[in-house]
């Protein structure tokens, strides 16, 4: 790439987010050019529980057999959690954040492994496709949306006189100092809870036969009084040696001035072994872009959204941000989308992290607060025990509950009273406009989400051909690539409780209804989810 090069796409950081989003766009052949400051992998092993969701995007990326296969826990062993009060081997304790407990709603099952091990399987694949150029060692300088595109000022990796790169937009995945958000002029909301929190990544083998005791767990957290709410977590990256650990610690501590390795000796009631590998410090706040768009230019994951690394949510959104907007971009790119559109990408994603941040991470500090500060065996042991029955109770409840969705966006088509976006949902096998589809098997074999592709799918179960045809005539006269998938109403496929399901290319479900729903509104169905009216064939208008 020269200077005064062209591109459709600059994304500026290329950790797991820019990763995953320029997948997703050199997938559909859209021209990038990727910045990523960091020549080599940073081994400090963030963001490593992948949810089932994450993995249908590994699958659809091509990457989910590599990404299981640079697992660093072996598969047998399991990645379950548990939640401990007092100390890590004291009486009480229960299961946490059992994922695999919504494993039928979803065509993957979940992972766990670091997060520099997920990147480097991003790394490869990424390498693999010829649309996208990225450029290790180099990042952006300057960023300016000058109406027509977006001019990049960016570093080079040989340590030449900056380039100046040409984009149709830019994307800033650059973490939460992000320049993109800084030039973009885009505020932030910032919630600060005024934590200093450490992050240890430790070696012990004595650890992990201390807590063999806890058959298939990988990540346990501490609730102890004097913390308030707030967690001592511990996390395994692998299965015999090496840990990390989050806790708050005291204003102003330091590497010298601290004993860390009785802090780590207190959480878990035992001493053993520690060699430390890394100490850092983070602020414990959420902070939340105030828009995700300006212009010409986006932010996503971390430049977009931060909290608390509590329950494994950060890198997941972020790849979620990634699979919204990429085959949106490409869509507008590839000329089927619309500024609406892109639009919706704020107006999907930003509510979905507010209530993440809300109702599930700020929520959680809260309630363990309000248990800590009334319940203490103690004082009342039947009490403290009726008490830290209900909470493993709920953390079932918890899980079910957390089912992002996009109710009440402007391109999902969906009927009158919908919802808001939100994190807060159910998870259901019905087809819900606005909700991911859960899988399904087809009668001649294999599943559903082995005929999704690129485009829009048009899943038709007992439909009527008319009704089908209403659809694809609505798709086509938009330029909208649009999969039929046919099959009887049958086995698993009645679950979804609808004859036609038009289906997002990131799985979301836009549209669910009968043949005769269809005919009459077909295009208004495809107007609402491409969000850009299309022009009625006369006689389609005096039909309806």
């Amino acid at each position: 790439m020269v200077s005064g090069a062209s591109t459709d796409v600059v994304i500026v950081g290329g950790g797991p987010v820019g990763l995953g989003l320029g997948t997703e766009l050199g997938q559909r052949g859209i021209r990038c050019v990727l910045l990523e400051r960091q020549r080599e992998l940073h081994r400090v092993p963030r963001g490593q529980n992948l949810t089932q969701r994450t993995m249908e995007h590994f699958h659809f990326w091509g990457a989910e057999q590599a990404l299981r296969a640079a697992r660093s826990i072996p598969p047998e062993y399991g990645i379950g959690g548990l939640t401990a009060y007092g100390t890590l081997l004291g009486e009480y304790h229960y299961d946490w954040l059992q994922r695999e407990l919504v494993r039928p709603y979803y065509y993957a099952a979940n992972e766990r492994l670091p997060q520099y091990a997920t990147e480097a399987v991003l790394r490869q694949r990424i390498a693999a496709l010829p649309s996208v150029q990225v450029l290790y060692g180099a990042q952006a300088l300057e960023v300016h949306d000058e109406g027509e595109g977006v001019r990049v000022l960016a570093s080079d990796p040989q340590g030449k006189s900056p380039r100046v790169l040409m984009a149709r937009y830019t994307v800033g995945c650059d973490g939460s100092h992000s320049l993109v958000r800084q030039q973009a002029g885009i505020t932030q909301t910032l919630s600060d809870h005024d934590r200093t929190m450490v992050l240890l990544v430790f070696r012990s083998s004595e650890l992990h036969q201390l807590l063999r005791c806890y058959p298939g767990k990988s990540y346990y957290n501490v609730l102890q009084p004097e913390l308030d709410g707030y967690w001592k977590f511990f996390g395994r990256v692998d299965l015999g040696t090496t840990w990390f650990f989050h806790a708050p610690v005291p204003a102003g501590t330091t590497r010298e001035n601290f004993d860390f390795r009785a802090y780590l000796h207190q959480a878990v009631g035992a001493t053993f072994d520690v060699a430390f590998d890394h100490i850092g410090f983070w602020d414990l706040r959420f902070a939340i872009a105030d828009r995700y768009r300006a212009g010409r230019l986006f932010v996503a994951g971390d430049a977009a959204h931060s909290h608390p690394p509590y329950g494994g949510y950060g890198v997941n959104t972020g790849f979620e941000d990634a699979r919204n907007l990429g085959w949106k971009l490409a869509a507008t790119l590839q000329g089927w989308g619309s500024e609406a559109l892109l639009d919706s990408y704020d107006a999907e994603r930003r509510p979905v992290f507010a209530s993440t941040a809300r109702d599930f991470i700020a929520r959680a500090i809260e309630v363990d607060r309000d248990f800590l500060r009334g319940h203490d065996p103690q004082r009342d042991r039947a009490a403290f025990e009726s008490a830290w029955q209900a909470r493993s109770d709920r953390a079932v409840g918890e899980v079910h509950a957390f089912e992002p969705n996009y109710e009440g966006s402007p391109v999902i088509a969906a009927g009158e009273g919908a919802g808001a976006c939100s994190a807060l949902g159910r998870h259901e096998f019905r087809a819900r406009a606005g909700h991911h589809l859960a899988p399904a098997q087809l009668s001649e074999g294999g599943n559903v989400y082995q005929r999704l592709g690129e485009g829009y799918a048009l899943l038709a179960f007992g439909a009527d051909p008319q009704a089908v045809q209403a659809l694809a005539d609505a798709a086509a006269a938009r330029g909208m690539p649009l999969d039929i998938v046919s099959d009887t109403a049958g086995g698993e496929r009645a679950r979804y409780g609808a004859e036609l399901i038009l289906v997002r290319p990131d799985q979301f479900v836009a549209w669910a209804g009968n043949s005769a729903a269809a005919k009459a509104q077909a295009w208004h169905i495809l107007q609402r989810v491409s969000g850009q009216p299309v022009r009625e064939p006369l006689a389609a208008r005096h039909s309806v």
